[in-house]
């Protein structure tokens, strides 16, 4: 978490640090899983490019310790509230008082941890520990990674060959990986598409069929291609952009859901998705309604009567390309990530909760103490 003026003024950051969160980055994930309903019947996940932990200590907090945040948490309590006047209207005897508060707290109030939840956070930089979540330290291009998720996430039943064998028992993958930019937004653009192809090619190995995949993706002007190949291997893909993402960011979040490899496509880990894999085209769902606009477009009106726009085209590429649908989350009325908000009075500005454990500026600020501070030792 930055330290800067703007920063400071930041609402998501001071409330990231008030509310005891690694990074401002948690509100994202939080306002995606209000639209998507990203958790429900989850309780395997991989974190990819985890550190700080923002994302994985959501994680820990929802799936192990039950607890419930922004909008989810709002509904519960006023359905708690409702329930709660409604009984004291009706006047109900106490064996009917006595289910009714059974019901209350599985449905708010009361934490609701899930049973058999298997978390495993992957990252370069070292991360510092949090409940119930198994941090691995590698590199996610690299094949032996998935060998050493596997054998986290079943450390009593895993066998040398579960990866050869097809083993699929993750229920959700989430990357909030980005690189370090350079300014240059062809160039940040290019490599923020190979970390998310990297992303990818891991969680067609390890995920479940019907399993979900969020990932951070910059939108350049061939981010088309990105969606019209994750629409290869799942069903429903999105772009969203959450409320505390700033608007003024190429930043945004492609959700995937119902993952199915396409039929007579094997995953191949020499020849990976985004470097020559050559990805079957999806057939089209015969539920959808289908009307021809003119020769060279088609809208398609899906279950969930969103209309999506193809084109038709002789040039092979353009075939290629897909434009999906755009989500903005999070409420309206909530802060604003691109606007700044005066301090109030008497306002303590707070340390951030995790700072970074290994940050590769490391010897640069221990040269810059030695040295008395940011511009040097002054002479008196």
């Amino acid at each position: 978490m930055g330290k800067s003026s703007k920063d400071k003024r930041d609402a998501y950051y001071r409330l990231a640090k008030e509310q005891g969160w690694r990074a401002r980055s948690a509100f994202k994930l939080i306002q995606l899983d209000e639209h998507f309903d990203l958790f429900s019947g989850v309780t395997r996940v991989v974190d990819l490019c985890a550190a700080p932990g923002s994302w994985s200590q959501v994680l820990s907090r929802i799936l192990i310790k039950g607890e419930s945040f922004g909008r989810r948490a709002w509904e519960e309590k006023q359905a708690e509230e409702s329930e709660a006047l409604q009984d004291h209207g009706e006047g109900k005897d106490e064996v009917g008082r006595k289910d009714a508060s059974e019901e209350q707290k599985g449905r708010g109030g009361e934490l609701r941890p899930r049973e058999n939840v298997k978390i495993v956070a992957v990252d370069l930089q070292p991360m510092a520990s949090l409940e119930g979540i198994t941090s691995l330290k590698g590199d996610i291009t690299t094949p032996s990674t998935i060998t050493r998720i596997l054998q986290a996430l079943d450390p009593d039943t895993y066998v040398d060959d579960a990866e050869d064998s097809g083993s699929h028992p993750v229920d959700l993958v989430l990357s909030d990986g980005a690189p370090d930019v350079t300014g240059l937004h062809d160039l940040d653009i290019y490599i923020q598409s190979q970390l998310l192809y990297s992303a990818l090619n891991l969680a067609l190995r390890i995920l479940k069929p019907g399993g979900k995949f969020v990932a951070k993706v910059f939108r350049g002007k061939d981010v088309d291609l990105i969606y019209a190949q994750l629409r290869c291997f799942f069903t429903d893909v999105h772009c969203a952009k959450p409320r505390s993402s700033r608007a003024s960011s190429l930043e945004a979040f492609v959700v995937c859901e119902g993952f199915n490899i396409p039929k007579g496509y094997k995953v191949d880990p020499k020849r990976p998705v985004g470097l020559g894999a050559q990805v079957p085209v999806p057939e089209r769902k015969k539920k959808d309604k289908e009307s021809l606009i003119d020769g060279s477009q088609r809208r398609t009106v899906r279950e969930d009567g969103v209309s999506v726009l193809e084109f038709e085209s002789d040039d092979e590429e353009d075939k290629n390309r897909w434009i999906a649908p755009f989500v903005a989350c999070g409420d309206l009325s909530a802060w604003d990530a691109d606007a700044t908000y005066h301090l109030p009075k008497g306002r303590v500005s707070l340390d951030p909760v995790q700072p970074p454990t290994a940050p590769p500026y490391k010897r640069a600020l221990e040269l810059r103490r030695q040295q008395g501070g940011l511009y040097g030792r002054t002479s008196k």
